[in-house]
């Protein structure tokens, strides 16, 4: 026989009591309250969603009557079961009194008492929770009254100012769940939120008469104007930079390494400008190359030897922005970009959330699809404040998305139909093109007297750190090897690399300063014919050095060389340095056929028996790159003109005050004249000559010591400026055409532009002589006229 002492009677008369059936049930109930209340209302907090923008319209209230039957049910029940509870627990407590020897473990447990505590709590809250949903049922079917009346008012608009109005409802029955942006922004699928969405988010239809405009996407304040003023102290963009990437602890030490140069540069332009107010500007920099969804295969190559042009180019840009006084911010992964544009979730079909809040955006062409991407609309909408550094150049006949595609320019990076100038490049080879450029540091007469006395008049030094560059040049190295010492600084992590010969002191892969060094000590820096177009012939030049280079024959082109094959330009490149050669030339720069070995051994004699100076030209200063940069913020501006459409040409004057100049060979502007005198560059440094048959309008000016300038084309697109020129046309039409306006001599015909972007001072027809607008330009500094300052 078992036999239980009154402890354990105790314990399981505990247990008995804690979970009594009626326990379990008044648990079920409410789980089954908390239940009732997710599903029933549900579907009302949910319908709200957090990204709701305040034009959301719902117009579905789903079981609203059943909502308040169930809740009244379920607070009569309870209140009945209090009643009942209250009657079980009198009885309870009563048996339990009885048993002495339990009395004390009644007294610290009194089950009937708690019990009752939370039941009544239960009743209670039900009982509330019953009156707040019943408010807001009531709340819900006002406003589903108040929908459907203003579902009458949502039919779509036949205004003439809205043609595309339709077509995009129609679109947006189709497709408005193809992007969770839409939901974002309120739509839900009936005929008002889409005519909502887009009057109120997009622009495509008028908005609703009946709508609470204050209620449609709200502008983010605009910021305060605030006075621009020079930097000198570059700690804080630095920080702005971070050291996340290789590629940016790069920049970082260029900057810091030019630091000094910029303070004094900025102290020199200041004092040029004569205390003239500036406003500080809000800008973003996205360096697209540098994400890691671009590949971003810079920062890697960094230290083994890799092009590094762009860095540099780029570390100087931020350096600029910062120095004049502008506010920036800088980003190099998407997740910043989106962060900063006010990017919606989705798949970048919508506009941005809010008003941009940058005057000017600086990205490459990586960034620039980026940004396509995840603006939608906006892109467009703001396209004119972008700003795209371009070190080939885009010229406009590439530029020009339909006229592109019928006429075998499209490549896989231009069509954008921007302003050309909003495109900048690395040297000022495309003057369609704005020229933005690097900087070099820059020697005081001291620095450069030392280095005269310390060149070692037998040192040559290699241009190409990568060993590819050196493959099948053993000619050329063994006739320069009979005069020099040469010296490489090739990249390799355990062996020689093979490419380089023996009798070349290859000193590895040098950080910047050391390199510098060794340039100041050489008296030949030489080109294998690649890389195209970089900073370092202009460094060794600044640092003493003469550069040899080869000069192509045919010259290189998209047309016969792989590496400029889908570029957006069709500019043929002589050498390997264009600008050192045409802007620098002897005795710096020798260019010299390197298939011809007694040419190239001949100049390399003659070279032996120069001496040059340390030489940088102004343009690729501080102080220059600082000033031009400057003319292009305060002066550039091409929404003003390309809003609401670029592709929309603005009335074209009949007659424009141009006149023969006294030699009678070409069109001046008068300096009286009214019209354009808002205009930069200042039209009275226009030139407007008519090029022979097969030139282009660039090589036109060059002749002249001039520059191209393409925005006064506009000026000398018209009739009147070829009967000024005594040029008889037969025949005017007005066509989209890079090469106009142009006249052709077969037939007397004379052709006009019609669309504005397709303005180029590029390309050339032997059937057109071309009609050319040129300027004057600063000593050193081609992208700014003598008054452009």
């Amino acid at each position: 026989m078992i036999t239980v002492n009154s402890d354990g009677k105790i314990m399981v008369r505990r247990c008995l009591v804690t979970l009594r059936p009626f326990r379990l049930f008044v648990l079920g109930i409410g789980f089954f309250t908390l239940c009732f209340l997710m599903t029933s209302l549900g579907g009302q907090f949910s319908a709200r969603r957090l990204g709701d923008s305040p034009f959301t319209v719902h117009t579905e209230v789903i079981g609203a009557l059943e909502s308040r039957v169930v809740l009244r049910k379920m607070s009569d029940l309870l209140e009945l079961m209090v009643k009942r509870m209250d009657t079980m627990v009198r009885l309870e407590n009563g048996s339990e009194l009885r048993r002495g020897d339990e009395e004390h473990a009644v007294d610290r447990f009194p089950p009937g008492a708690k019990l009752m505590e939370k039941i009544q709590e239960i009743a209670q809250n039900v009982s509330d929770i019953a009156m707040k949903v019943d408010q807001i049922l009531r709340n819900s079917v006002l406003h589903s009254k108040v929908s459907e009346g203003q579902r009458d008012q949502c039919e779509v608009p036949n205004d003439p100012k809205y043609p595309d109005c339709s077509g995009k409802v129609e679109w947006m029955h189709a497709r408005w769940t193809s992007d969770p942006c839409y939901a974002f922004f309120g739509v839900d699928g009936t005929e008002c939120s889409f005519l909502i969405y887009l009057s109120e988010v997009e622009w495509f239809c008028p908005l609703m008469s009946w709508r609470n405009q204050t209620a449609v996407l709200p502008a983010s304040k605009p910021l305060p104007k605030v006075q621009a003023a020079f930097r000198s102290n570059l700690s804080h963009l630095l920080e702005l930079i971070g050291s996340g990437k290789e590629s940016l602890i790069f920049m970082r030490k260029r900057i810091r390494q030019l630091a000094a140069h910029w303070a004094l540069a900025a102290r020199r332009l200041e004092a040029k400008l004569k205390g003239a107010r500036r406003e500080q500007k809000q800008i973003l920099i996205h360096i697209g190359f540098l994400t890691e969804e671009s590949g971003d295969v810079f920062s890697p190559r960094v230290l083994k030897g890799g092009p590094l042009g762009e860095m540099v180019q780029w570390a100087d840009i931020l350096a600029v922005l910062f120095v004049l006084g502008h506010n920036l911010k800088i980003t190099v992964s998407l997740k910043e970009l989106q962060s900063n544009l006010g990017v919606p979730p989705g798949r970048g079909s919508c506009p941005l959330t809010v008003p941009l809040p940058f005057d000017l955006i600086y990205t490459d062409y990586h960034g620039l699809q980026q940004m396509k991407q995840y603006m939608g609309l906006s892109f467009k909408k703001y396209r004119c404040r972008f700003r795209v550094i371009d070190t080939f150049g885009t010229e406009p006949a590439y530029n020009h998305e339909e006229y592109a595609t019928l006429h075998g320019y499209r490549t896989n990076w231009g069509y954008w139909n921007f302003n050309p100038k909003q495109f900048m490049t690395m040297f000022p080879h495309t003057p369609d093109n704005s020229f933005m450029g690097f900087v070099s540091e820059e020697l005081n007469s001291t620095e450069k007297q030392l280095i005269k006395n310390n060149k070692a008049s037998n040192m040559a030094v290699v241009y190409g750190k990568e060993a590819s560059i050196w493959k099948g040049k053993e000619k050329f190295l063994g006739i320069l090897n009979k005069y020099m010492e040469i010296h490489g600084t090739v990249y390799y992590e355990t062996q020689r690399p093979p490419e380089v010969p023996a009798f070349v002191k290859n000193h590895g892969l040098l950080p910047q300063q050391e390199f510098q060094q060794l340039l100041r000590k050489a008296k030949l820096f030489i080109g294998f014919g690649f890389p195209y177009e970089g900073p370092a012939p202009l460094e060794a030049i600044a640092n003493g050095c003469i550069f040899l280079q080869s000069r192509f024959s045919p010259p290189h082109s998209s047309l016969n060389h792989e590496f400029f094959r889908g570029k957006p330009t069709s500019r043929e490149v002589f050498s390997q340095h264009p600008y050192a050669e045409n802007f620098i030339g002897k005795p710096h720069v020798w260019t010299v056929d390197y298939n011809n070995s007694e040419e190239f051994e001949a100049a390399i004699k003659a070279i032996m028996r120069i001496q040059v100076d340390p030489y940088l030209p102004y343009e690729y200063t501080c102080e220059g790159m600082l000033e031009r940069i400057y003319a292009y913020i305060q002066h550039q501006d091409f929404c003003t003109t390309t809003e609401p459409s670029p592709l929309v040409a603005p009335p074209q004057p009949a007659r424009v005050p141009t006149a023969l100049a006294p030699n009678a060979t070409h069109l001046v502007w008068p300096h009286n004249a009214s019209l354009g005198s808002e205009a930069w560059p200042p039209l009275h440094s226009l030139q407007g000559w008519l090029a022979e048959t097969g030139r282009t309008c660039t090589d036109t000016c060059l002749d002249r010591g001039l520059i191209c300038e393409p925005s006064f084309f506009y000026f000398l697109n018209t009739q009147d400026a070829f009967l000024k020129l005594n040029v008889s046309c037969d025949r005017t039409e007005s066509e989209m055409n890079h090469l106009y306006p142009a006249f052709a001599q077969l037939g007397q015909e004379c052709y006009l532009q019609k669309e504005p972007i397709l303005y180029s001072c590029a390309g050339s027809n032997t059937k057109y002589r071309r009609l050319c607008p040129c300027r004057d330009f600063r000593k050193g500094q081609v992208a700014l006229c003598q008054d452009c300052l």
